[in-house]
């Protein structure tokens, strides 16, 4: 199975101020999730931010929540995002792919990938834009969606798959910006 663009969502869940300075290496995890997302934008996938209980955990990081208009945040108190009903209404019915990235692995996005394969949506994972505190967590969570179906990817392999082809503009700016 393959990503398209015409069927994604990207969903970044839970890079927020208060937990990001705990999580592992997390000024990579901010890197790839802002590099997934400015490449969602500019080939035209939906992109959502989740904020888990922002009143104790703050909003998502600044360079994240600055490039997404207010109503692609979707604030929840349960650890899926699928399990408060918000998620899916931001979604339209042909998005059946989700690409997901954010934190913790082991928590939040753990149940909201294992949430999404239950409603029979494809999840890919791209590994190097999910992290927690330990990267056994994150490990042992990557192995467990990956067993529970979801399919754990990088994000070149979501931006070629979106893509589809070579020549022409979008894959020309997209080549010259982010494919180094």
């Amino acid at each position: 199975m393959r990503m398209r663009a015409e069927h994604s969502t990207l969903l970044i869940i839970d890079i927020q101020e208060k937990l990001f300075p705990a999580i592992a290496d997390s000024a990579a995890l901010a890197a790839h999730a802002g590099w997934l997302l400015q490449v969602a934008q500019r080939i035209g996938v939906p992109v959502l931010l989740t904020e888990q209980y922002s009143k104790g955990l703050g909003p998502t990081i600044a360079a994240l929540r600055t490039a997404v208009d207010e109503e692609c945040i979707i604030e929840k108190l349960h650890f899926s995002a699928v399990s408060e009903g918000q998620l899916l209404a931001h979604v339209a019915p042909e998005r059946s792919q989700f690409v997901v990235a954010g934190s913790e692995a082991h928590v939040c996005v753990l149940q909201t990938v294992l949430d999404l394969l239950a409603l029979g949506h494809a999840v890919f994972v791209v590994e190097e834009a999910v992290a927690s505190r330990h990267a056994s967590d994150k490990a042992l969570a990557l192995a467990r969606m990956q067993h529970a179906g979801a399919h754990i990817v990088s994000r070149e392999m979501v931006a070629f798959e979106w893509l589809e082809k070579a020549g022409n503009e979008l894959f020309r700016a997209i080549s010259r910006e982010f494919i180094r």
